[in-house]
Protein backbone atom coordinates (compact mmCIF):
# COMPACT_ATOMS: atom_id res chain seq x y z
CA UNK A 1 0.00 0.00 0.00
CA UNK A 2 0.87 3.63 -0.56
CA UNK A 3 2.48 5.35 2.14
CA UNK A 4 0.44 9.17 2.77
CA UNK A 5 1.35 11.21 5.41
CA UNK A 6 -0.09 15.07 5.48
CA UNK A 7 2.17 17.27 7.50
CA UNK A 8 3.93 21.22 7.69
CA UNK A 9 5.98 21.78 4.54
CA UNK A 10 9.90 23.07 4.89
CA UNK A 11 10.17 26.20 3.33
CA UNK A 12 12.05 24.66 0.06
CA UNK A 13 8.66 22.38 0.03
CA UNK A 14 7.32 26.08 0.26
CA UNK A 15 9.17 26.97 -2.92
CA UNK A 16 8.13 24.14 -4.44
CA UNK A 17 4.22 25.20 -4.36
CA UNK A 18 4.92 28.56 -5.15
CA UNK A 19 6.10 26.63 -8.33
CA UNK A 20 3.29 24.48 -8.82
CA UNK A 21 0.91 28.17 -8.49
CA UNK A 22 2.97 29.06 -11.32
CA UNK A 23 2.14 26.18 -13.45
CA UNK A 24 -1.30 27.10 -12.68
CA UNK A 25 -1.29 29.96 -14.04
CA UNK A 26 -1.29 31.92 -11.17
CA UNK A 27 1.67 34.00 -11.63
CA UNK A 28 3.22 33.95 -8.20
CA UNK A 29 5.91 36.85 -7.18
CA UNK A 30 9.63 36.30 -7.48
CA UNK A 31 10.13 36.91 -3.68
CA UNK A 32 6.45 35.71 -2.12
CA UNK A 33 8.06 32.68 -0.08
CA UNK A 34 9.58 34.95 2.90
CA UNK A 35 6.88 37.16 3.21
CA UNK A 36 4.27 34.27 3.26
CA UNK A 37 5.98 32.22 5.90
CA UNK A 38 6.21 35.13 8.10
CA UNK A 39 2.72 34.80 8.94
CA UNK A 40 2.40 31.36 10.04
CA UNK A 41 4.96 29.12 9.21
CA UNK A 42 3.12 26.36 10.18
CA UNK A 43 0.37 26.89 8.12
CA UNK A 44 1.84 25.39 4.87
CA UNK A 45 0.70 21.76 4.37
CA UNK A 46 1.59 19.04 1.82
CA UNK A 47 0.53 15.92 1.21
CA UNK A 48 3.24 13.12 0.58
CA UNK A 49 2.73 9.95 -0.97
CA UNK A 50 5.97 7.56 -0.49
CA UNK A 51 7.71 10.74 0.60
CA UNK A 52 7.45 12.86 -2.97
CA UNK A 53 4.68 15.64 -2.27
CA UNK A 54 1.75 15.34 -4.63
CA UNK A 55 -0.78 17.92 -2.94
CA UNK A 56 -0.21 21.71 -1.19
CA UNK A 57 -2.18 23.64 0.44
CA UNK A 58 -1.80 26.98 3.08
CA UNK A 59 -3.87 28.16 6.23
CA UNK A 60 -2.10 30.70 7.97
CA UNK A 61 -3.67 32.05 11.04
CA UNK A 62 -2.93 35.46 11.68
CA UNK A 63 -4.47 35.86 14.55
CA UNK A 64 -7.26 34.12 17.21
CA UNK A 65 -10.07 35.09 15.48
CA UNK A 66 -9.19 34.71 11.05
CA UNK A 67 -7.36 32.29 9.22
CA UNK A 68 -6.87 32.77 5.60
CA UNK A 69 -6.36 29.62 2.64
CA UNK A 70 -5.11 29.29 -0.40
CA UNK A 71 -2.10 27.39 -2.41
CA UNK A 72 -4.97 24.06 -2.61
CA UNK A 73 -3.26 22.02 -5.72
CA UNK A 74 -3.32 18.78 -6.16
CA UNK A 75 -1.02 17.29 -8.99
CA UNK A 76 -2.83 16.12 -11.85
CA UNK A 77 -1.86 12.75 -12.17
CA UNK A 78 -3.39 12.28 -8.66
CA UNK A 79 -6.48 14.28 -8.76
CA UNK A 80 -9.65 12.34 -8.15
CA UNK A 81 -7.91 10.18 -5.46
CA UNK A 82 -9.77 11.35 -2.53
CA UNK A 83 -5.72 12.54 -1.53
CA UNK A 84 -6.54 16.06 -1.74
CA UNK A 85 -9.29 15.77 0.31
CA UNK A 86 -7.67 14.03 3.70
CA UNK A 87 -4.85 17.12 3.34
CA UNK A 88 -7.78 19.66 2.89
CA UNK A 89 -9.08 18.84 6.96
CA UNK A 90 -5.74 18.76 8.09
CA UNK A 91 -5.14 22.05 7.18
CA UNK A 92 -8.31 23.37 8.02
CA UNK A 93 -7.87 21.80 11.33
CA UNK A 94 -5.15 24.28 12.12
CA UNK A 95 -7.24 27.21 11.78
CA UNK A 96 -10.01 25.81 14.37
CA UNK A 97 -12.82 27.87 15.36
CA UNK A 98 -10.97 31.41 13.51
CA UNK A 99 -13.42 32.70 10.38
CA UNK A 100 -11.33 31.52 7.41
CA UNK A 101 -11.54 33.39 3.93
CA UNK A 102 -10.19 32.38 0.21
CA UNK A 103 -9.97 33.40 -2.92
CA UNK A 104 -11.64 30.41 -5.05
CA UNK A 105 -11.41 29.49 -8.84
CA UNK A 106 -14.71 29.70 -10.34
CA UNK A 107 -14.52 26.00 -11.50
CA UNK A 108 -14.20 25.05 -7.85
CA UNK A 109 -16.40 27.50 -6.32
CA UNK A 110 -19.60 25.09 -5.70
CA UNK A 111 -17.32 22.57 -3.67
CA UNK A 112 -16.14 25.22 -1.31
CA UNK A 113 -19.96 26.10 -0.71
CA UNK A 114 -20.03 22.42 0.01
CA UNK A 115 -17.64 23.64 2.48
CA UNK A 116 -19.21 25.46 4.48
CA UNK A 117 -17.74 28.72 2.77
CA UNK A 118 -20.16 31.59 1.66
CA UNK A 119 -19.41 34.26 -0.99
CA UNK A 120 -18.86 38.05 -0.49
CA UNK A 121 -18.15 39.38 -3.64
CA UNK A 122 -16.02 38.48 -6.73
CA UNK A 123 -12.22 39.37 -7.35
CA UNK A 124 -11.66 40.99 -11.12
CA UNK A 125 -7.68 40.56 -12.14
CA UNK A 126 -6.87 43.12 -14.82
CA UNK A 127 -4.32 43.72 -16.48
CA UNK A 128 -2.45 45.78 -19.14
CA UNK A 129 0.80 46.66 -20.21
CA UNK A 130 2.92 49.02 -17.77
CA UNK A 131 3.85 51.42 -20.49
CA UNK A 132 -0.34 51.94 -21.71
CA UNK A 133 -1.64 51.92 -18.23
CA UNK A 134 1.25 54.83 -17.31
CA UNK A 135 -0.05 56.81 -19.98
CA UNK A 136 -3.42 56.87 -18.54
CA UNK A 137 -2.19 58.56 -15.43
CA UNK A 138 -0.93 61.56 -13.76
CA UNK A 139 2.80 62.75 -13.89
CA UNK A 140 4.23 60.51 -10.70
CA UNK A 141 4.50 63.29 -7.61
CA UNK A 142 8.08 63.03 -6.13
CA UNK A 143 6.86 64.01 -3.33
CA UNK A 144 5.10 60.42 -2.09
CA UNK A 145 6.77 58.66 0.19
CA UNK A 146 8.23 55.45 0.33
CA UNK A 147 7.74 52.77 2.94
CA UNK A 148 10.27 51.61 4.08
CA UNK A 149 9.45 50.71 7.83
CA UNK A 150 5.71 50.23 8.49
CA UNK A 151 4.25 52.86 11.04
CA UNK A 152 1.66 53.32 13.32
CA UNK A 153 -0.66 55.25 10.88
CA UNK A 154 -0.10 52.53 8.19
CA UNK A 155 -1.28 49.84 10.70
CA UNK A 156 -4.48 51.55 12.10
CA UNK A 157 -4.77 51.88 8.41
CA UNK A 158 -4.44 48.58 7.17
CA UNK A 159 -6.76 47.62 10.02
CA UNK A 160 -9.36 49.17 8.37
CA UNK A 161 -9.01 46.93 5.16
CA UNK A 162 -7.83 43.75 6.58
CA UNK A 163 -9.58 41.24 8.81
CA UNK A 164 -6.41 41.30 11.24
CA UNK A 165 -3.16 42.44 12.40
CA UNK A 166 -0.57 41.38 10.18
CA UNK A 167 2.13 43.63 11.17
CA UNK A 168 5.36 41.14 10.40
CA UNK A 169 4.02 40.24 6.92
CA UNK A 170 3.55 44.27 6.30
CA UNK A 171 7.22 44.62 6.89
CA UNK A 172 8.23 41.67 4.57
CA UNK A 173 5.85 42.35 2.12
CA UNK A 174 7.20 46.10 1.53
CA UNK A 175 10.90 45.28 1.51
CA UNK A 176 11.18 41.85 -0.38
CA UNK A 177 13.17 42.47 -3.20
CA UNK A 178 12.38 43.84 -6.00
CA UNK A 179 9.04 45.73 -4.17
CA UNK A 180 8.41 49.38 -4.06
CA UNK A 181 6.25 50.50 -1.53
CA UNK A 182 4.81 53.69 -1.58
CA UNK A 183 2.53 55.82 0.07
CA UNK A 184 0.01 59.37 0.24
CA UNK A 185 0.35 61.28 3.35
CA UNK A 186 -1.57 64.41 4.01
CA UNK A 187 -0.99 66.61 7.03
CA UNK A 188 0.10 63.57 9.20
CA UNK A 189 -2.68 61.45 8.22
CA UNK A 190 -2.27 58.11 5.66
CA UNK A 191 -4.42 58.35 2.37
CA UNK A 192 -3.43 55.25 0.69
CA UNK A 193 0.07 53.06 0.09
CA UNK A 194 0.84 50.74 -2.39
CA UNK A 195 3.27 47.76 -3.59
CA UNK A 196 4.45 46.94 -6.64
CA UNK A 197 6.07 43.50 -6.89
CA UNK A 198 7.59 41.41 -9.62
CA UNK A 199 6.47 38.22 -10.67
CA UNK A 200 6.72 35.65 -12.97
CA UNK A 201 4.85 37.44 -15.59
CA UNK A 202 5.38 41.03 -15.36
CA UNK A 203 3.75 43.21 -12.68
CA UNK A 204 1.28 42.98 -9.73
CA UNK A 205 0.37 45.60 -7.60
CA UNK A 206 -1.22 44.94 -4.34
CA UNK A 207 -1.95 46.03 -2.09
CA UNK A 208 -3.41 49.28 -3.39
CA UNK A 209 -5.52 50.86 -0.70
CA UNK A 210 -6.41 54.56 -1.46
CA UNK A 211 -9.13 56.84 0.16
CA UNK A 212 -10.47 57.80 -3.48
CA UNK A 213 -10.01 57.48 -6.78
CA UNK A 214 -7.70 59.99 -7.41
CA UNK A 215 -5.40 58.76 -4.10
CA UNK A 216 -5.05 55.32 -6.06
CA UNK A 217 -4.54 57.08 -9.43
CA UNK A 218 -1.52 58.73 -7.92
CA UNK A 219 -0.18 55.74 -6.26
CA UNK A 220 -0.51 53.42 -9.53
CA UNK A 221 1.61 56.11 -11.24
CA UNK A 222 4.54 56.55 -8.71
CA UNK A 223 4.76 52.70 -8.34
CA UNK A 224 4.52 52.09 -12.24
CA UNK A 225 7.14 54.56 -12.20
CA UNK A 226 9.87 52.12 -10.97
CA UNK A 227 9.48 49.69 -13.29
CA UNK A 228 12.84 49.92 -15.38
CA UNK A 229 11.76 51.91 -19.17
CA UNK A 230 13.22 48.39 -21.27
CA UNK A 231 10.31 46.57 -19.36
CA UNK A 232 7.23 48.46 -19.57
CA UNK A 233 6.12 46.49 -22.54
CA UNK A 234 5.43 44.24 -19.81
CA UNK A 235 2.12 43.32 -18.19
CA UNK A 236 0.90 44.79 -15.04
CA UNK A 237 -1.88 43.04 -12.87
CA UNK A 238 -4.47 44.69 -10.52
CA UNK A 239 -6.80 42.65 -8.57
CA UNK A 240 -10.26 44.68 -8.01
CA UNK A 241 -13.18 43.91 -6.11
CA UNK A 242 -16.14 43.74 -7.91
CA UNK A 243 -18.11 45.90 -4.69
CA UNK A 244 -15.96 48.36 -5.00
CA UNK A 245 -17.58 51.19 -7.74
CA UNK A 246 -14.09 53.12 -8.00
CA UNK A 247 -12.03 50.18 -8.01
CA UNK A 248 -13.70 49.02 -11.33
CA UNK A 249 -14.39 52.10 -12.82
CA UNK A 250 -10.57 52.87 -12.22
CA UNK A 251 -9.63 49.93 -14.13
CA UNK A 252 -11.96 50.89 -17.05
CA UNK A 253 -10.88 54.65 -17.10
CA UNK A 254 -7.25 53.32 -17.48
CA UNK A 255 -8.18 50.35 -20.30
CA UNK A 256 -7.26 47.30 -18.15
CA UNK A 257 -9.08 44.33 -19.13
CA UNK A 258 -10.26 41.17 -17.28
CA UNK A 259 -8.16 38.63 -17.39
CA UNK A 260 -9.84 36.06 -14.69
CA UNK A 261 -11.82 36.61 -11.41
CA UNK A 262 -12.01 34.63 -8.26
CA UNK A 263 -14.60 34.90 -5.37
CA UNK A 264 -13.65 35.78 -1.50
CA UNK A 265 -15.27 33.43 0.29
CA UNK A 266 -16.05 33.05 3.85
CA UNK A 267 -16.21 30.38 6.92
CA UNK A 268 -19.10 32.57 8.50
CA UNK A 269 -20.30 36.76 8.15
CA UNK A 270 -17.55 38.92 6.27
CA UNK A 271 -15.65 41.15 8.21
CA UNK A 272 -16.16 44.55 8.80
CA UNK A 273 -13.99 45.85 6.31
CA UNK A 274 -13.80 49.30 4.29
CA UNK A 275 -14.22 47.67 0.61
CA UNK A 276 -14.39 51.46 -0.63
CA UNK A 277 -10.88 51.54 0.30
CA UNK A 278 -9.59 48.99 -1.21
CA UNK A 279 -8.69 49.32 -4.95
CA UNK A 280 -6.23 45.65 -5.28
CA UNK A 281 -6.25 43.26 -3.17
CA UNK A 282 -2.52 42.21 -1.34
CA UNK A 283 -2.69 38.98 -2.91
CA UNK A 284 -4.97 36.03 -3.42
CA UNK A 285 -2.48 33.53 -1.65
CA UNK A 286 -2.95 35.53 1.80
CA UNK A 287 -5.61 37.59 1.44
Amino acid sequence: MPDYIVRPMTPMEVQTAIQWAADEGWNPGLADADSFLSVDPQGFWGGFLDGEMIASISVVNYDEVFAFLGFYIVRPEFRGEGLGLELWLTAIAHAGDRLVGLDGVVQEQENYRKSGFTLAYRNIRQHGSVAAVLAQLPTPRPEIAALSEISPQQLQYDRSVFPAPRDAFLQAWQTAPGHHARAVWDKGELRGYAVLRPCRDGYKIGPLFADNKEIARDLLAVVLDQVPANQRSQTVYLDTPDCNDSAMALAGELEMEPVFETARMYTGPAPDIDMTRIFGVTSFELG
